[in-house]
């Protein structure tokens, strides 16, 4: 039980409950333990979101892709991690993103049903749920509403961070120069200088197709 609740407060949604609430919470409530070994998916963009999964130990891979196809970005999640809080309710409640294991993960998973169910019982359960969401919502509005980026550097680093669901982190873009040329909105020589130059910096390793960045936050202090 102890370990429950140790679990239960790594995540924003459970913080603040008291003792007794969280005695009532574990006793009342239908949680899913699962541990995944590596490689196995746990959802698929498109897939409809009817549950929460928890990570508490382990390592997800996250893969977003372009409206279009054109490109994906993955990268690595580690514990504790909530994935996509925000798929659970909306006119469009579906993931938006795949997710894999990478290595043994444990998970707690809680159906829609049972979260409907702590949201009419606990306040500050309620509260937890619009603060998070109300906190994604803003940091994306934040990052809309931010000056211009002067240089093409920059620019690639926004178009990066802008796409990531954290912002630290090894990441991977798979895409073509001439496709990220047309994001940037500049020349594909242009770009390849840039990428070229980053690399000599040693903030990220160019592919054929891909491009590996093996720490976000190195690359927004560079």
């Amino acid at each position: 039980m102890f370990q429950l609740y140790d679990h239960l407060l790594q995540f924003q949604l459970f913080q603040g409950l008291s003792r007794t609430e969280l005695l009532q919470l574990a006793g009342s409530t239908k949680f899913g333990f699962h541990t995944e070994p590596t490689g196995r998916t746990l959802v698929s963009e498109g897939d409809a979101c009817r549950q929460l999964f928890f990570l508490i130990k382990g390592r997800l891979e996250l893969t977003t892709r372009s409206a279009d196809g054109g490109y994906r970005l993955t990268e690595q999640l580690s514990a504790p991690w909530l994935l996509q809080p925000e798929a659970l309710f909306g006119p469009s409640p579906v993931y938006s993103s795949s997710c894999r294991t990478l290595g043994n993960c444990q998970l707690i998973t809680l159906s829609k049903d049972e979260v409907l169910r702590l949201l009419d019982d606990f306040l500050i359960i309620r509260l937890n749920l619009l603060n998070l969401l109300a906190l994604l919502a803003q940091r994306r509005r934040q990052l809309q509403w931010r000056s211009a980026p002067q240089s093409l550097r920059e620019r690639f680093v926004r178009f990066l961070a802008a796409r990531s669901a954290y912002p630290a982190g090894p990441k991977q873009l798979h895409i073509l120069m001439t496709r990220l040329a047309q994001e940037l909105g500049c020349n594909r020589l242009s770009v390849s200088q840039m990428l070229n130059q980053l690399q000599d910096d040693a903030l990220l390793q160019l592919h054929r197709g891909r491009i590996d960045v093996p720490s976000l936050e190195r690359l927004l202090q560079g």
